[in-house]
């Protein structure tokens, strides 16, 4: 009976402490596509997509050309980010499965 106990203590202490170091270690890092951004800069990414779609592109080279499809998908990827809430399918089953139980 006292392995019992000592293994249950243990492995709930074990299973209370892991979460936290885990969380601790974890880098702090905000993610830049749930940055918003204001309307001055949209409206100076809005005149850069237009500056780049009345380019000669004929006249650029392969690289810079390159470079400009990964300049317009960054900008549309930032002005096109919402920064919403995204729920699974197994967190929203679990939401419904604690209201049930709770009401």
């Amino acid at each position: 009976m006292k392995n019992y106990v000592k293994s249950t203590a243990l492995v709930t202490l074990l299973a209370l402490t892991t979460p936290i170091f885990s969380v601790a270690a974890s880098p702090r890092i905000a993610n830049p596509a749930t940055v918003k951004i204001d309307a001055a800069l949209s409206e100076q990414l809005v005149n850069r997509l237009a500056e780049i779609k009345a380019m000669d592109a004929s006249t650029l080279s392969r690289k810079d050309k390159r470079e400009l499809r990964k300049e317009v998908k960054s900008i549309e990827k930032q002005l096109n980010s919402s920064g919403g809430v995204y729920l699974s399918v197994g967190a929203i089953i679990l939401i419904v499965v604690l209201l049930i139980i709770l009401l």
